[in-house]
């Protein structure tokens, strides 16, 4: 049997064990992976890039489990009501290939791009850091202002979007926690004084969201919003300035800020994977004047450790749904008996079946 985690049955998981509580976990777990970064089958994401979107799988896999992400990005869909990415997911043991979860990824996606962030914040951003300016306040915003605030004492949000209503709805989310909130005019205003950047925008275009000339000593940037070929936020002037640590060199120099310059140029630019952070083999933020900069484009590992939590928490509160979706066989090599055992025989007689060609 295989658990299936639908978007009710993680709802319910959540609230069972918390929000907080569960970002804390999940930094914890991916800390953990990051940590055994080396046990991991790595590659960059196999990406299909169609009309007005792409469509990407994430795999990855240590000794024991392999896990897989579906995820898609289509930055028109909100003009049709719909959401820009949705994503689900696989765990599956190595040993034997078999399913353990399938789970929905789309607020699984929200919840470890917040908590990675945060773990990379924790490393690169001043320890006095309050201020944080989101631009953009799409699906991801929410996520990533809690976040922040478990590794930051985050006491103020400047937030800007292109979209007053997407800047209303993260308003209302957010008014049940404890920070002043401070809707802007630009996004250069939203970064005025802020200790913290979080970028993250669905435009499909090498755009300039933030400019070198706005940024001052001592800021970190978490750059999200670059996650395929052709999509960058940031001024590219801003990175010969800054301290920059990625996820997977191979991936980021991809899909990444890094992917404006050529690969040698690239590999003078990146500081560190974050992994190199998490094991000490490198230091992370060392000065109060540095600018850091964390040019995430998401990697499968960060899936791996978000499904696997969900796998053991589902297991814990008893949660989700068992389903057969591998046949249970007396015979491992008797397949056709998984017809024979459902519905009439005399269906599966193919000579009694004739068809006009």
């Amino acid at each position: 049997m295989i658990k299936v985690i639908s978007v009710e049955k993680l709802a319910e998981l959540i609230h069972k064990h918390g929000l907080r509580q569960y970002l804390v976990d999940l930094m914890t777990t991916l800390k953990g992976d990051f940590l055994r970064w080396q046990e991991f089958d790595k590659i960059p994401r196999p990406a299909f890039h169609v009309p007005d979107g792409v469509i990407e799988l994430m795999p990855t896999a240590d000794k024991e489990l392999f896990a897989y992400k579906y995820v898609n990005g289509h930055p028109k869909n909100p003009l049709q009501n719909k959401q820009t990415i949705v994503a689900t997911g696989q765990l599956s043991k190595v040993s034997d290939g078999h399913p353990l979860l399938i789970s929905e990824m789309t607020v699984l996606t929200g919840l470890r791009t917040a908590a990675t962030s945060a773990l990379a914040t924790d490393y690169l951003a001043r320890k006095d850091a309050s201020t944080l300016a989101l631009i953009g306040t799409g699906a991801q915003s929410d996520f990533q202002a809690l976040a922040a605030a478990i590794v930051r004492d985050i006491k103020t949000i400047r937030y800007h979007d292109i979209d007053p209503q997407a800047m209303r709805r993260f308003e209302k989310n957010m008014q049940a926690y404890d920070f002043e909130l401070i809707p802007c005019n630009s996004n250069e205003e939203a970064v005025k004084g802020a200790d913290i950047i979080t970028v993250c925008t669905a435009c499909k275009a090498h755009a300039v969201v933030i400019e070198n000339s706005w940024i001052k000593e001592g800021v970190h940037i978490n750059g999200l919003g670059g996650d395929c070929p052709g999509k960058t936020e940031l001024d590219q002037a801003i990175l010969p300035r800054a301290k920059v640590v990625v996820e997977f060199f191979e991936q980021s120099f991809i899909e990444g800020e890094i992917q404006h310059f050529t690969e040698e140029e690239a590999k003078k630019v990146v500081y560190a994977e974050l992994w190199q952070l998490i094991s000490n083999e490198k230091q992370g933020r060392v000065s109060q004047e540095e600018i850091t900069v964390f040019d995430s484009v998401g990697f499968a590992l960060e899936d791996f450790s978000a499904l696997k939590l969900t796998y053991q928490l589902a297991e814990k509160y008893n949660i989700g749904v068992p389903m057969n979706m591998i046949p249970a066989l007396k015979d491992p090599k008797d397949l056709f008996s998984v017809l024979n055992e459902h519905g009439d025989n005399s269906a599966l007689r193919i000579k009694e079946v004739h068809a006009n060609v």
